[in-house]
């Protein structure tokens, strides 16, 4: 637990550094410095970096395109010509942040093609019996869930930290004795590996919206503005991640 409130404390740092260089790129642009600009981006991305990622590996493994076909650095070259071209759109340090991932989100949109919606597994959660749900889980892990680097530069230890636990899934104040029962019963990378496989089967807008809040630590109005949703969409999607994730722990390991 100590690990994981750190890790969401170095976040919150790397968002604040984020607000706090905007000024510095806005005048580095003023002066026609591009060197010390893209200096400087290079040293606000990696979250981005670390979610772009995570995008293209998912979007790899579900077969939208080959594993040669783009790399994550391909994303990554692009934004730093969108952040040059277009700084001068944001208003304020406060939205630059929310903005990285607004373009970030937009870029990805241009090359991932979003799979047909299928609500099967989402619909039929409940049903899966135990042989059912291994079977989901191993194929999933055949190739170890994706799990290579796409980026070189990601070599922050906390690139591998356990992001993946309970906290953004049981948040009710009642659930609290169901949350220690699942950490007792099970070890934190069984926990991590499952909610992983789940939130690979769900539609992508119900994935997105929960790793934008869970993992990124965007508050609903952001995330409606990230992905140019509604706030009531926002709502729905992310109450839906969760109550599937629940289910799914209730249905596999039998914790209620």
């Amino acid at each position: 637990m100590e690990t994981t409130v750190l890790y969401s404390q170095n976040k919150k740092e790397s968002r604040v550094f984020v607000t706090e260089s905007f000024s510095d790129l806005v005048q580095l642009k003023k002066e026609g410095n591009q060197i010390s600009f893209d200096a400087l981006v290079m040293k606000i991305m990696p979250e981005i970096k670390r979610y772009v990622n995570d995008q293209i590996k998912t979007a790899i493994k579900k077969g939208n395109f080959s594993k040669n076909k783009y790399k994550a650095n391909d994303i990554i070259d692009q934004l730093f010509i969108e952040i040059y071209d277009h700084i001068d759109e944001v208003s304020n340090a406060k939205d630059f942040y929310l903005w990285l991932f607004k373009k970030t989100n937009n870029l990805l949109d241009d090359i991932i093609v979003e799979e047909e919606f299928d609500d099967f597994f989402f619909k039929n959660i409940d049903d899966y019996s135990q042989p059912e749900w291994d079977a989901m889980q191993e194929n999933y892990s055949k190739d170890g869930g994706g799990d290579f680097l796409l980026v070189e530069e990601l070599d922050d230890i906390s690139y591998n930290h356990n992001d993946y636990t309970l906290n953004p899934i049981f948040i009710e104040d009642d659930q609290k004795a169901l949350v220690e029962k699942i950490d007792n019963d099970l070890s934190a990378e069984e926990i991590n590996d499952h909610i992983k496989m789940v939130l690979y089967n769900l539609p992508v807008a119900m994935r997105k919206v929960f790793e934008l809040s869970a993992i990124q630590h965007f508050e609903l109005e952001e995330i409606a503005k990230i992905n140019n949703n509604t706030l009531n969409e926002v709502e729905e999607l992310l109450q839906d991640a969760k109550k599937a994730l629940q289910k799914s722990f209730f249905n596999r390991y039998d914790v209620r």
